[in-house]
């Protein structure tokens, strides 16, 4: 992806220097979608205490490699700014609020529970903020085998399609209906959510076209497939178990972040009314 010369975000909240370590103290009630990439691979983490907060720690050094990786996590956030600012005034006739990303390293607290490596990137609606360690970059290659700058890209990019399902008043419908519904019924509906993030993802990408690189599409299928439920659930050992799904198949990743970029419209990522997921 070519970002020489695009602006970084304002809108990055930088605690990297901040140590996360300490205890876990839990406060206040109810349960909230963890609106995470796809990286949990042992148990299910996908409803969570509201209230987690980390207690105690020191600064830390923040290496040149973990620089790198802010600086583009920074630029991709711009780009997801221009790009979203752009289709809610085109499409949708309404005003983008965007995000704002918090770095950390190790660990961090958020309304929507502690964040950690463990957890992958997630977003929180609660204080419309997306959390990322960018240590996951390195594990999303290393571990999954999505390689490539594009594949990191497309972390950021789905992460920042939760704050647009946020904006449009998915999420609040959606944790309505997880609130009634049976466990199966709650991860069903989350898959479906989880795949428009995908699309959502997909449309982004076509709004940077111009940026990209030959294969980076090929990356970013990749890296959705590589985080399929299906595919870390083999990863740890296991036979897949579609009832316990939350984000969707390799195949289905992959098919639907590739129908947001081919088709560029909010509206062709309708998940929820689609017969065929």
């Amino acid at each position: 992806m070519r970002l020489k010369g695009i602006r970084g975000s304002r809108n990055i909240e930088d605690r990297r220097r901040m140590s996360g370590g300490g205890r876990a103290s839990i406060g206040g009630v109810g349960l909230l979608v963890v609106l995470a990439i796809g990286y949990f691979t042992g148990i299910d983490v996908t409803p969570i205490l509201n209230g987690v907060t980390q207690q105690g720690g020191a600064p830390r050094e923040v290496s040149a490699e973990d620089e790198r990786a802010a600086e583009f996590t920074s630029r991709v956030l711009a780009t997801t700014e221009t790009v979203w600012t752009d289709i809610f005034r085109d499409q949708m006739d309404r005003t983008y609020r965007p995000p704002v990303l918090v770095l950390f390293a190790g660990q961090t607290d958020s309304p929507c529970g502690g964040a950690s490596g463990a957890t992958g990137p997630f977003y929180c609606p609660v204080d419309q903020k997306a959390y990322l360690d960018t240590d996951f970059f390195a594990t999303l290659s290393q571990r999954f085998g999505a390689k490539g700058d594009f594949a990191s890209a497309y972390v950021v990019a789905h992460e920042v399609a939760h704050h647009v399902q946020n904006e449009l008043g998915v999420l609040g419908q959606v944790e309505e209906i997880r609130a009634s519904s049976s466990q199966t019924q709650a991860n069903a509906i989350t898959v479906r959510l989880e795949l428009q993030a995908d699309c959502l993802a997909g449309v982004w990408a076509q709004g940077v076209d111009g940026l990209l690189d030959p294969g980076d599409i090929d990356e970013a299928i990749n890296a959705a497939r590589q985080i399929g439920d299906d595919a870390l659930q083999r990863s740890a050992g296991r036979v897949p178990q579609p009832h316990t799904f939350t984000h969707g198949t390799s195949e289905q990743r992959s098919r639907w972040f590739k129908r947001g970029y081919d088709r560029g419209m909010v509206a062709d990522c309708d998940t929820f009314g689609a017969e065929r997921l």
